[in-house]
């Protein structure tokens, strides 16, 4: 491959997004099984790289008229793809992941074939025609949410966890928040998906609405946290920093949605930071169970 089209490849796949994937798998795993080996390197780096040239690549391949129109793509936002690399982008995301997916499923337990099907199913079905669900309100955000908390359900499975109150509350969390990201990731692209003719949850609703939707969403994922073992419910305070990111957009025009991106720029930073304060508390749980 040229130097040219690793580097499209590589912005494609969104790398400020890679342990949005990863970290959930890895530690999902690694806190049931309590050891690291090969299953869970293996695990770890298809859900950093692979799984996210293949979720973000297939989505710029068939949103290109979109983001033709799309002042914020080009760089940690996604690429814009040139039509000679849609098959090659296809084709690499593809075999890419190929590779881990055979490991993976002679490493795993048909329970945990059926999740990982189904987590790339959702991840090509989201993008891809003829069901393409993220022009489907609602369905959209909820297959995102799926993108990021199926890898967490994965490692559970293919590590043979006990499904307990407290571990479905964390799941249920994990799923509104994602719901919350990418309804709130939808309002800044309300102009450039409507002259595309691309429906979303925000062209649909409009942008406020669509934002405070995000708010009751986040709000909920704080208060399902308070349902977890200790210190779980400490995590309920990690959905404060997204309400105060959120809220100065509740009322933002149609016309004005591009000005929530750069709400959206504070979030994508703002997950490093819940990442880590999500580490010290199971590093704090691991401890004392």
């Amino acid at each position: 491959m040229s130097g040219g089209l690793v580097r499209q490849l590589v912005v494609s796949s969104r790398p400020v997004s890679w342990i949005n994937t990863a970290y959930p798998f890895a530690a999902a795993y690694l806190m049931t099984t309590q050891r690291i080996d090969l299953t869970l390197i293996v695990g770890t780096l298809f859900f950093l790289i692979p799984y996210n040239l293949a979720m973000y690549g297939i989505n710029d391949v068939f949103d290109y008229e979109s983001d033709l129109r799309n002042p914020r793509k080009g760089g940690a936002h996604g690429a814009v793809l040139d039509r000679g690399l849609h098959r090659v982008t296809l084709w690499t995301a593809a075999l890419s992941c190929l590779p881990f997916v055979i490991y993976l499923v002679l490493a795993g337990s048909p329970l945990s074939w059926v999740v990982l099907a189904l987590s790339l199913f959702f991840v090509v079905a989201y993008s891809a025609p003829p069901l393409r669900l993220k022009e489907r309100p609602l369905a959209d955000s909820v297959t995102s949410s799926i993108h990021f908390f199926s890898p967490a359900v994965y490692g559970l499975v293919l590590a043979g966890a006990t499904w307990t109150a407290p571990l479905v509350a964390i799941i249920a969390a994990f799923a509104l928040w994602g719901i919350a990201s990418h309804a709130f990731g939808a309002v800044q692209d309300v102009v450039a998906d409507r002259e595309a003719g691309i429906s979303s949850i925000a062209t649909a609703f409009g942008a406020a609405p669509t934002v405070r939707f995000a708010l009751v969403a986040y709000a909920l994922a704080g208060v399902t946290m308070l349902g977890t073992s200790w210190p779980g419910p400490l995590a309920a305070i990690l959905a404060v920093p997204y309400l105060v990111t959120v809220w100065p957009y509740r009322s933002v025009t149609d016309a004005e949605a591009i000005a929530a991106t750069r709400g959206w720029d504070r979030f994508l930073w703002l997950n490093q930071f819940t990442g880590f304060a999500v580490t010290v508390l199971l590093i704090w749980y691991a401890l004392i169970r």
